[in-house]
């Protein structure tokens, strides 16, 4: 005789499986809910932090008031009317920088990384000169790493358009990265630059330059400062102590593609008694001859 088994039992794990699923989707939407209070909590709290350090420093910050957003992937902070602004020990008459929106992110799954994302037109004052600027995509990149200013950051940026007194300067892709260490000691990095740019349109073409053209192909640098930087603000003080305690510059790297020329270079240098540069470094260079015949043609060199 053939037995079945009881549907009862089968009737009831259906309904158990259910109600197991659906408490799992709320524990995980509660859970995900709660975290993204926390990181636009934390996002709040930093930025208060930054405020305040560079007010206690003298620096003018102004903000709209922060509004929440980014929810479910990311945690934003948008700030309309940003204004900072303050003096500069290396900038004669400081540095100024307005936009009418900034927004700050932290996203999954990198919660130990800020974007801060300048999605509109703004405005930066070196000393007497301002340079307005936009640009399709301008990203800046910074690790969070607790109570620590962060020791390294990378600005990204897309068709960036920049108005100078000769006219409008566009790049079609940049990248620039700034890393640092304050416990470095002799021949090790203390600051390290890096910046590459790509279809450079310059406002016009240099004197000299009409066989190169307004567009710079590329252009890239690799800068690295060893041996401990000392604070201060007075620069040629702090150039001193630099020098005495072994530092040095190095450009590891810097490329150039402009029309028919092709170059690149490094060098080492360090400061003098009088603090003036002294080094040595080596250069290499095709279309050299295209390049000697626009610069005579232009009188600034001899034909011979």
């Amino acid at each position: 005789m053939e037995m079945k088994p009881p549907a009862r039992r089968h009737r009831r794990t259906g309904p158990r499986f259910a109600f197991a699923a659906i408490l799992l989707l709320i524990l995980l939407g509660a859970g995900h809910a709660a975290l993204w209070h926390i990181m636009a909590a934390q996002l709040e709290a930093g930025l208060a932090t930054w405020v305040s350090l560079r007010r206690a420093g003298g620096w003018t910050v102004d903000h709209a008031r922060p509004v929440r957003g980014g929810w479910p992937l990311a945690a934003t902070l948008t700030l309309g009317a940003v204004r900072v602004e303050g003096g500069s020990a290396t900038i004669p008459g400081g540095l100024a920088f307005t936009t009418d929106r900034v927004v700050l992110r932290v996203a999954l799954p990198r919660i130990d990384r800020l974007l801060v994302e300048v999605p509109g037109p703004g405005r930066l004052r070196l000393g007497g000169t301002e340079f307005p600027f936009t640009a399709d995509t301008f990203l800046a990149t910074l690790p969070l790493e607790g109570n620590t200013p962060p020791r390294e950051a990378e600005v990204a940026a897309e068709r960036l358009r920049v108005g100078t007194a000769a006219g409008a300067l566009e790049v079609a892709a940049a990248r620039f990265t700034v890393a640092g260490s304050v416990s470095a000691t002799e021949g090790e990095p203390a600051l390290e630059l890096s910046l590459t740019a790509e279809g450079v349109e310059l406002p016009a073409t240099p004197a000299g330059a009409a066989a190169f053209g307004r567009r710079i192909g590329a252009l890239g640098a690799e800068v690295v400062l060893t041996g401990p930087v000392p604070p201060g603000r007075h620069p040629a003080a702090r150039a001193e102590v630099w020098r005495d305690g072994g530092g040095t510059a190095e450009l590891r790297a810097l490329t150039l593609r402009w029309g028919p020329v092709g170059a690149t270079a490094a060098a080492t240098l360090a400061l003098d008694e009088a603090l003036q540069p002294m080094g040595a470094g080596t250069l290499r260079l095709s279309g050299a001859v295209q390049a000697l015949e626009a610069l005579a043609e232009a009188g600034l060199v001899t034909r011979r």
